[in-house]
């Protein structure tokens, strides 16, 4: 499969571990590409932060449709995009999936709460779920609208974060199952991996098991691999590390009130535009414009 929803689907169909490394704007996604990821997580957390607003659908849909835009446009590697609860019900769902695959978009992962949903990690146990089955019906219409048939649709749960146990989660991703996904994510609050390793376990082959170790991160790689987990998603870690590299020069420029004690710790100019592919549109300028040809000159005919 030459699309990039093809190569997600395969990916996740590959007997391998594979690892989706978080992205938020075209910049991120370029950098996650370069380090050798196959694949990016588009996350709603780091879209919103990176916004200035929360992970509580604060970022509108179409928001979030024009930084996963940037993304697909800065690379080739599939994008599977965080969409929280579909933004509403089975409609807001539908439409949210032909939008993204007309923006380049692998795959949409849905998770089942209410709209507006909040974080996970933020007084997760309080949160509500979705019914089951107006869910369920969500994951049909997201399934349905798709353009592609390798676009691929990934049904999220959040039964553990909820307290709700490991039968829930697995009635849950039956019955999401049955309704159209094309891959499970279960999601854990704990600091151990024993709720998902337990859920791979009951849950055996049925469907791809996706798995996000943001709290339980020091659980080896290999765990993952030997229970026959189909992805890690590295969740919002490019985010954080900017997060906390602007705020340390930051505060440096501010006490020092000068910039000779950061130059050297921060990216050359020469990075940036390297990273923004200005030597492209130097060869495009050659190519169009022709040697010596003063650009102010080009006509539109």
């Amino acid at each position: 499969m030459s699309t990039r929803a093809g190569r997600l689907r395969l990916l996740l169909e590959s007997s391998h571990l594979a690892f989706l490394m978080e992205a938020h704007n075209g910049l991120s996604a370029r950098i996650a590409e370069e380090a050798g990821f196959e694949a990016i997580w588009a996350s709603g957390l780091s879209i919103s932060a990176s916004l200035g607003v929360r992970d509580c659908n604060e970022a509108s849909w179409t928001q979030t449709l024009e930084c996963v835009e940037f993304m697909a446009d800065a690379t080739a590697v599939p994008i599977l995009v965080d969409g929280d609860s579909g933004h509403g019900n089975f409609n807001n769902a539908r439409r949210f999936v032909r939008k993204l695959e007309a923006r380049g978009a692998a795959g949409v992962c849905l998770e089942d709460k209410c709209f507006p949903k909040a974080n996970s990690f933020v007084n997760g146990e309080r949160q509500e779920l979705a019914d089951t089955a107006e869910f369920a019906g969500r994951v049909r219409a997201a399934a349905d609208a798709r353009a592609d048939d390798a676009f691929v649709v990934v049904a999220r749960t959040e039964a553990f974060v909820v307290g709700r146990g490991l039968d829930e989660a697995l009635r849950r991703a039956e019955a999401y199952w049955r309704a159209g996904a094309d891959a499970i994510l279960v999601h854990s609050a704990r600091d151990h991996a024993g709720e998902v390793l337990a859920f791979k376990a009951a849950w055996g082959e049925t469907l791809p098991v996706i798995v996000v170790p943001t709290k339980y991160h020091g659980t080896p790689t290999d765990v993952f691999r030997e229970h026959g987990f189909a992805a890690v998603i590295w969740a919002n870690h490019l985010l954080r590390a900017s997060v906390q590299a602007m705020q340390e020069v930051a505060a440096r420029i501010a006490a020092d009130q000068a910039l000779h004690h950061v130059e050297g710790r921060i990216a050359p100019l020469a990075e940036v535009f390297r990273l923004q592919r200005m030597d492209e549109l130097e060869e495009a300028e050659r190519r169009y414009l022709g040697a010596g040809s003063d650009p102010s000159l080009l006509k539109i005919a």
